[in-house]
């Protein structure tokens, strides 16, 4: 079993979070250290640590995120401009809180993916 995380929390509404978008599938709250105008993070409510542990019962889920993403890119008046949806796994891809989680930026000029 996968430990808890603080998004487990958040899901749960036992700690404080700007939830801007939240169903039987998915939760979506504003990043604490924004890195554009825009930065909300989109979680599925069932506790997957990494992109590694996802199962083929978790497809609805996930599935449910990117169709929240657009929903939420059009509410922040990002779509038509553009945005990006990144979902780091592991160490090495940056992952810090391992409950998956896609982050949806955008609201700026983006630049390139990756640097150096």
């Amino acid at each position: 079993m996968a430990e808890e995380t603080i998004f487990s929390k958040i899901i749960r509404k036992e700690i404080p979070a700007d939830v801007v978008y939240q169903d039987d599938l998915v939760t979506a709250f504003r990043d604490i250290n924004p890195r554009a105008p825009s930065h909300i993070l989109i979680i599925p409510n069932k506790l997957i640590p990494t992109v590694n542990d996802i199962e083929a019962e978790d497809e609805v889920a996930l599935g449910r995120m990117f169709t929240v993403a657009r929903k939420l890119a059009v509410e922040e008046g990002i779509a038509e401009d553009g945005y990006r949806l990144i979902m780091n796994c592991n160490n090495h891809g940056g992952q810090e809180v391992y409950h998956i989680h896609m982050h949806l930026v955008g609201g700026r000029p983006l630049g390139p993916m990756l640097i150096g």
